[in-house]
């Protein structure tokens, strides 16, 4: 497995129905909240969304320095140095196509 030194953000993506940005920011709580309950280490998880909430220079810095291995370059599968497996799913890492205004 080799490492992949560049970041990027996912693919433009669609959710299955318009989203507002409070809608998506309670998403993204809701999976952070839960994260380390899929297993792996909880210093893993608060790096990868430190990572998935920075710029790509310094997501590409939190994730060298936390020792986490990048599989696919948008970070939606990573792996820690004891060969745990993170999956990041697109709305932590960017917003939907359909990101409609709150009210």
């Amino acid at each position: 497995m080799g490492t992949i030194k560049k970041i990027r953000k996912p693919k433009p993506w669609k959710h299955s129905q318009p989203l507002t940005k409070s809608q998506l920011m309670q998403m993204r709580d809701e999976f952070w909240d839960t994260a380390p309950h899929y297993g792996g280490r909880k210093e893993i998880w608060d790096a990868l969304r430190a990572a998935a909430e920075a710029d790509l220079n310094l997501a590409r810095a939190i994730v060298d320095s936390a020792g986490v291995i990048i599989q696919n370059p948008d970070l939606t599968i990573c792996y820690d140095e004891r060969g745990a497996k993170y999956e990041l799913p697109k709305y932590v890492l960017s917003e939907p196509t359909n990101l409609i205004q709150d009210n």
